[in-house]
């Protein structure tokens, strides 16, 4: 349940990335973006960029690439991130907060309006300019403000309760961060991050290869 497969997802998972270096070239002046330069940004073939980039249906011109501010614009588009979705987080602890600060964000089209934690040290103060509201406000607040996502970062022993509760006020669309596989309707979006699948990774790479030898490398296709 909540499970709803995407096709050309290590592509999908590239993108953020692609974005990110684009943005730093566009501030840089820079009018061109070579798929040969974003490929050794991502230590990839070039190859895999070109065929990523025609996922968004646009064009490069021969020889000098793409037009940088096209392919942000591209890329935007792509991913849904043209026009901004309002979001809520619930449980603003350690990786609620850090979540809060992270200003990047903004240029995804995420929009968070609305935070909330049951601590009663927490209920009404701010993190990073959020006001954080009583989780009994929750009902009340969604049914006014309507965010389209609920980012979870609440304990795993009240994540289900909590994800049930939001349901009921009609979110549809869940970013999860507790460790725990939530259970939906079909018509539930989930997606789950699992922080320490990660670091599974990279044991692995250094159990393999040795420090100094595991490098960023790009997922398969």
């Amino acid at each position: 349940m909540g499970r709803h497969k995407v096709q050309n997802t290590p592509a999908i998972r590239r993108m953020p990335t692609y974005l990110h270096k684009l943005m730093q070239m566009h501030v840089g002046g820079e009018e061109y973006a070579s798929t040969s330069k974003l490929a050794e940004y991502i230590n990839a073939d070039p190859i895999i960029v070109r065929k990523d980039f025609e996922l968004t249906g646009l064009k490069g011109f021969p020889g000098v690439g793409y037009k940088t501010d096209d392919l942000i614009a591209a890329i935007q588009r792509f991913l849904g991130w043209n026009e901004p979705r309002k979001v809520c987080l619930v449980g603003a602890g350690s990786l609620g907060s850090a979540l809060l600060g992270y200003e990047e964000f903004s240029e995804y089209g995420m929009k968070i309006i609305d935070v909330f934690d049951a601590d009663p040290l927490k209920i009404g103060t701010h993190i990073h300019g959020h006001a954080v509201h009583d989780i009994r406000e929750m009902a009340k607040r969604i049914a006014q403000n309507k965010p389209e996502i609920a980012i979870i970062c609440v304990n795993t022993s009240c994540a289900q309760m909590v994800v049930d509760a939001l349901i009921e006020c009609g979110v549809k669309a869940f970013w999860n961060f507790a460790n725990i596989c939530l259970q939906v309707p079909p018509d539930v979006l989930v997606q789950r991050e699992v922080i320490a699948g990660g670091f599974a990774l990279l044991s692995m790479k250094l159990k393999t290869h040795g420090p100094g030898k595991a490098e960023d490398e790009v997922e398969p296709e």
